[in-house]
């Protein structure tokens, strides 16, 4: 690289930072949106650790010292944003929850099991995501949660313009693409939504106020200014071929390996079933569904095998179809009395979910205790307008959209015979 390179690149840096600074934010989000993630991150420590990576100005990490009481490391590359995140931590009094540190995210010091929340918003892109999955897995604590923002493409067949924009500058995946590749690399998908279109006006509104008041005769700022109205350029015109996506992923909890059932599994599977019920009943529905070909998904019965090899416990999801259009059922989940509040039971649910994934599947329905499945990011199915077609609660039907990439069906729900209803 000759003096002039180094140079011309030193000042394009500079001119991209100064175009940035003093934005809210560094890329597409929300306070709603991290509260979202926050949530679906469940259960934390009282005192959580943090790892804000890819931090900036530090919106997220302020958010969740506050909020979930944690310590914050948070990290960037650049010392005049953490400057920002001190000043702003001082003015809130949170300057010992906190703590800004100049890094690399690709080359973090920290040793195995330091944090309880590894969190990067509008980051990750600065290695990749499937390097930061298998980097900063080790970072986590037993127990501990992955939570990013990737941008992503929402259509299966992106405009060629759009298509283009994004090759030359950072290629998108799917939703359900980065799933798969999350269940690949040792992780279970607990939640994967598309952000909503504020999202972006959160970022981009003030980018183009700065980007208009720019001095583009300082060396750098012309080529950087039109870098942003060029991407700014591209979310109008073609918005609706992709998106930013939230993940909250969770290492697969390594007491209970997970697989597909085996045919030497049946009956296993049926004593368990009416041993966790105390009836014959589901029992006999699991087998019903498996001799109706229609209802069938092959792949998606799994079981979790307790540390003698026997089967702890089964979870089944099968077809059903809403207003005619296909659609998967989770029901049952069934524990072991014995291994009842251990975690068998989420780490089977978790796997059976991560299996629909990886198939293609578009969105998993459930009838449940309310309290329960939210933790696997269900949510009420008539916010998508699904409905059963018989009167439940609203709040125990719910509904977990794999792909957000297509269209949800909405209608009344039809269940395969064997539910008898």
């Amino acid at each position: 690289m000759s003096d002039n390179d180094i140079q011309n690149t030193s000042a394009s840096r500079d001119a991209f930072f100064a175009l940035h600074h003093g934005l809210p934010r560094q890329g597409p989000g929300s306070d709603a949106t991290t509260r979202r993630l926050l949530a679906l991150a469940g259960r934390l420590p009282e005192r959580p650790r943090v790892l804000d990576l890819g931090c900036g100005p530090g919106r997220s990490a302020l958010l969740l010292a506050a909020e979930a009481g944690a310590e914050v490391t948070a990290v960037d590359t650049h010392e005049p944003f953490l400057d920002e995140l001190r000043a702003a931590a001082a003015e809130r009094g949170l300057t010992g929850s906190v703590r800004p540190v100049l890094g690399d995210m690709g080359a973090l010091p920290h040793p195995d099991g330091s944090f309880d929340l590894v969190w990067a918003e509008s980051s990750v892109f600065a290695i990749g995501f499937d390097r930061a999955l298998a980097e900063w897995r080790r970072l986590l604590a037993p127990g501990g949660t992955l939570v990013l923002t990737e941008c992503v493409w929402t259509t299966g067949s992106p405009a060629p313009e759009a298509r283009a924009f994004w090759d030359a500058h950072y290629p998108l995946r799917t939703t359900a693409e980065l799933g798969a590749v999350a269940v690949g690399a040792g992780y279970h998908v607990v939640s994967a939504f598309t952000q909503p279109e504020g999202d972006w006006d959160e970022y981009y509104v003030p980018l183009a106020a700065h980007a208009d008041a720019a001095d583009t005769s300082v060396p750098g700022t012309a080529e950087a200014v039109a870098g942003a109205r060029a991407e700014i350029a591209m979310r109008r015109e073609h918005g609706g071929d992709y998106g930013y996506a939230g993940f909250v992923l969770r290492p697969a909890d390594p007491r209970w390996p997970t697989r597909p059932e085996r045919e030497a599994d049946h009956a296993a599977v049926r004593e368990l079933t009416a041993a966790a019920f105390g009836s014959s009943a589901e029992a006999e529905l699991v087998d019903a569904l498996r001799a109706d070909p229609d209802a069938w998904l092959p792949g998606l019965s799994v079981v979790a095998e307790a540390p003698d090899g026997s089967v702890a416990a089964h979870a089944l999801i099968t077809r059903c179809r809403v207003d005619g259009a296909p659609a998967a059922a989770l029901a049952p989940v069934s524990v072991a009395p014995e291994h009842q509040r251990t975690g068998a039971g989420q780490a089977v649910t978790r796997a059976v979910l991560d299996a629909a994934r990886l198939a293609g599947e578009r969105v998993v329905l459930v009838l449940g205790h309310p309290e329960y499945y939210p933790r696997f990011g269900f949510v009420r199915a008539s916010a998508y307008e699904i409905k059963p077609g018989f009167e439940v609660p609203d709040e125990a039907m719910m509904a977990l959209v794999l792909d957000g990439s297509v269209p949800v069906p909405s209608g009344t729900i039809a269940y395969p015979a064997a539910f008898g209803v």
